[in-house]
C-alpha cells in the first residue's frame, strides 16, 4: 500500500526589509519552500459557504503538515504553475487527536 505523500509548494510572504524617505515600511518577497502538502478541490458546499461569506471563490484546500510553522494568513503560494491567495484564517486541529502528519488547512483563490 502507498504512502500519501503531499507536494511542495512555495509560500511567498512579505518581509519588512527597511523604511522609505517618509519613514514608511518597504517590503520583499521571500519565498520559502513547504514541503509535504496536500493540494485537494474544494468541496462544492465549501465553495458556496465562502462565497456566501466572505464573496471569494475557494479553489483549493491546502493540508499543512503538523511541523510547519509559517504563517499562512493573507499569504500567497505557488503551485501547478499557477499562484493563489490564501484566504481566511488557517484551521487548526489538535495534533495528539490528528493520526495522519496534517493537522492545518487552509483555502486558496486564484490570484493573478
Amino acid at each position: 500500500m502507498a504512502r500519501i505523500k503531499g507536494i511542495t509548494i512555495t509560500l511567498i510572504s512579505n518581509k519588512e526589509v527597511g523604511r522609505d524617505p517618509f519613514d514608511n515600511p518597504i517590503f520583499e518577497d521571500v519565498e520559502v519552500e513547504v514541503y509535504n502538502v496536500l493540494v485537494s478541490p474544494t468541496s462544492s458546499d465549501d465553495i458556496v459557504n465562502t462565497k456566501d461569506l466572505t464573496g471569494r471563490i475557494a479553489v483549493y484546500t491546502l493540508a499543512i503538515s503538523k511541523s510547519d510553522t509559517n504563517v499562512w494568513e493573507n499569504q500567497e503560494v505557488r503551485f501547478f504553475g499557477e499562484r493563489w491567495r490564501v484566504f481566511g484564517i488557517p484551521l487548526q486541529g489538535i495534533e495528539e487527536l490528528i493520526p495522519l502528519d496534517w493537522n492545518k488547512k487552509v483555502m486558496v483563490e486564484r490570484y493573478e
